[in-house]
């Protein structure tokens, strides 16, 4: 379930939602990230229906391995789908991810328009992320 806030939104928010919304052409990328080899169940199994959509061409997979920054015992897991011509919002998420620095307003937005959210919807979540 989600939380209240999340649920609360005057909006359909992807979270838990991401591989319905993707089948219906709602939605072009999704973004899941985890700790290499600690992943819970619930979300290899949700892979394991994503990866069904691969095998039929439907989605696009890259997945990523990278070193956890300050706990190198650990690696950090991203798997990215996409909606097959949606790709470079792969490389776009992972370069806007990759940037150093503070999170800022205008990487949330970026964030949200790779994702799939329409500007109206970013803004009203950029008017109340601190809230």
């Amino acid at each position: 379930m989600l939380p209240k806030r999340l649920r609360q939104l005057p909006y359909v928010v992807h979270t838990n939602r991401e591989l319905g919304l993707m089948l219906g052409g709602l939605k072009p990328v999704a973004y899941f990230i985890a700790i290499s080899g600690r992943e819970p169940d619930c979300l290899i199994r949700y892979w394991r229906m994503f990866d069904r959509h691969v095998g039929l061409g439907r989605f696009i997979k890259r997945e990523f391995r990278e070193p956890v920054p300050d706990r190198p015992q650990f690696q950090c897991r991203s798997i990215f789908y996409s909606l097959p011509g949606e790709e470079w919002r792969i490389d776009a998420l992972r370069m806007l991810l990759a940037q150093p620095g503070a999170w800022s307003d205008d990487r949330e937005r970026r964030f949200g328009e790779l994702l799939g959210y329409e500007d109206w919807q970013n803004d009203y979540w950029l008017s109340r992320r601190g809230a």
